[in-house]
């Protein structure tokens, strides 16, 4: 057994489409749930179907597998709110436990996370009015002590915002020891509300926005000037630059600032430092396509070259290796990531597509939906290959009939390495034949015995379309191109439980 996550009897379910499916270990379920969750502060709905699902699934899992669970989300996935959910959920199963402050002191990685923590346990404990945070559990706040030991000031004051539960609030209920007395000055200046206004992009647009200019010129003249200061004071970070390349355009900096935007951008070593989301790289080349300017252009290829530092961790394909990458752009995929985001599964699966389409020697690449159609792109242009499918899904329908690629692959006899496919996993047969994604499958595995598929699942939905004890079938899930260093495991005969097991709590 190559990927030893399923039970060994079979349990056949039906997926949403009424489609033949399997059911998942809790310990599978969960992680594939968490990966592929944008809560987006959506943990404040108490409707949200997919937060009870991954309650349940933790009261089923190992308590030691929920916290290293959180902290491969947080450090490798890059989540941040589901962390915060898998701590507290874990507080409240496992009490007079160091494994939770362990967690706590690992997925806490930003000065709000402190009091975005609180404000789970406030809503997950269904506390209301002046003593919404007693009987905090002490886990947590040993945990939580730790974290105020990590931060400084300048941390401190940027994200000391007005919410519900504020950091004076955190500090008086945590009580955290000081580690020296620099340290003590600040959580003195947290309780007297007197930490010092930090430099940021934020507080100093905001100061523009109070004063008062004469005329709209002058205005404009001192909004392009304090964009040059910021970018030149290397103060805005990584994501904020990305997220403001439109205004940053459209402020009409100068061309040495555009130089200076452009460098950052392509940087490898920002990229890295960065860790940003491969979407976020595609919701800003997608903005700056609106933007009418003579420096347009010279941002997009410096995203084009981001984008492609990003990629460099996808490891083990040759000129020799052969390869199939099948992106799903079916209706259900056409679903945004949270209630409030703008970005689609689709987005995901077509950037995940072709960052792997990027490195790539010996490559197949197209979309399938209720048909199978290879498109034939650049292996340089990640975004604008993204781009270019987007503006083409109509063509193959919008069913899930992922039969379809296995099929096409068969009728031409075609032997590939490796076929991939990045979907929500919900394949079913809109032409009532009697092909079944695992049907065709294992029809194809006597044309190319040593084939193997693979599985994106972007959606964490709890079901399969295929059994994967056997035939070479991987799953992997996640919005992260780390989904990669996943997938260089299971080269390895491992699987994703077996990675996130081997975390040190």
């Amino acid at each position: 057994m190559k990927f030893n996550l399923i039970t060994r009897k079979k349990r056949v379910i039906e997926n949403f489409a009424n489609a033949k499916a399997y059911s998942m270990t809790p310990e599978y379920e969960l992680y594939a749930a968490v990966v592929t969750t944008g809560l987006n502060g959506s943990y404040y709905e108490s409707a949200n179907s997919r937060l009870d699902r991954i309650i349940k699934l933790i009261q089923k899992c190992d308590p030691e597998f929920v916290a290293k669970l959180a902290i491969y989300a947080r450090n490798n996935m890059y989540l941040r709110s589901i962390p915060l959910v898998l701590t507290v959920e874990l507080a409240k199963r496992t009490t007079g436990n160091s494994l939770v402050s362990s967690t706590v002191s690992k997925v806490v990685k930003r000065a709000d996370e402190i009091t975005e923590l609180l404000a789970y346990y406030q809503f997950a404990n269904k506390r209301t009015g002046t003593k919404k945070l007693n009987k905090l559990s002490k886990q947590i706040q040993k945990g939580l002590v730790k974290s105020f030991n990590n931060f400084d000031e300048y941390q401190f004051a940027k994200y000391n915002k007005s919410t519900e539960i504020k950091l004076k609030d955190a500090l008086f209920l945590v009580h955290p020891k000081a580690k020296d007395e620099m340290q003590q000055v600040i959580f003195n200046k947290i309780a007297k509300d007197e930490l010092a206004t930090p430099y940021t992009w934020e507080t100093e647009l905001s100061k523009l926005g109070q004063t008062q200019f004469v005329n709209s010129f002058e205005k404009s003249r001192a909004i392009k000037r304090k964009w040059e200061e910021l970018i030149a004071s290397k103060r805005l970070g990584y994501m904020a630059l990305m997220r403001n390349l439109r205004n940053i355009l459209e402020a009409n900096v100068s061309s040495s600032t555009i130089e200076m935007v452009c460098l950052n951008l392509s940087n490898e070593n920002a990229v890295k430092k960065a860790k940003q989301m491969p979407f976020r790289f595609l919701a800003a080349y997608r903005e700056l396509q609106r933007v009418n300017s003579q420096y347009t252009s010279a941002v997009l290829n410096a995203l084009e070259i981001a984008t492609m530092h990003s990629a460099k961790n996808i490891k083990g394909f040759s000129y020799s290796t052969r390869v199939v990458i099948a992106c799903d752009v079916s209706g259900s995929m056409q679903q945004p990531i949270s209630p409030k985001s703008k970005v689609l599964l689709y987005d995901i699966g077509l950037m995940l597509g072709m960052l792997m389409h990027s490195q790539c020697k010996n490559v197949t690449a197209g979309m399938f939906g209720n048909t199978w159609k290879t498109i034939n792109m650049p292996q340089q242009s990640v975004l604008s290959n993204v781009q270019e499918f987007y503006r083409r899904e109509g063509e193959v329908g919008y069913s899930t009939n992922g039969y379809r690629v296995i099929e096409s692959l068969i009728a031409k006899n075609q032997v590939m390495d490796k076929v991939m496919l990045f979907t929500d996993v919900q394949m079913w047969n809109s032409n009532n034949t009697h092909h079944t994604f695992a049907k065709s499958w294992a029809n194809y595995k006597r044309i190319a015995p040593n084939a193997k598929l693979y599985l994106f699942d972007l959606a964490g939905y709890g079901q399969q379309p295929i059994n994967v004890q056997k035939n070479d079938v991987y799953l992997m899930a996640g919005w992260s191109d780390k989904v990669f260093d996943m997938l260089h495991a299971l080269e390895h005969s491992n699987s994703a439980i077996t990675e996130i097991n081997k975390i040190n709590v």
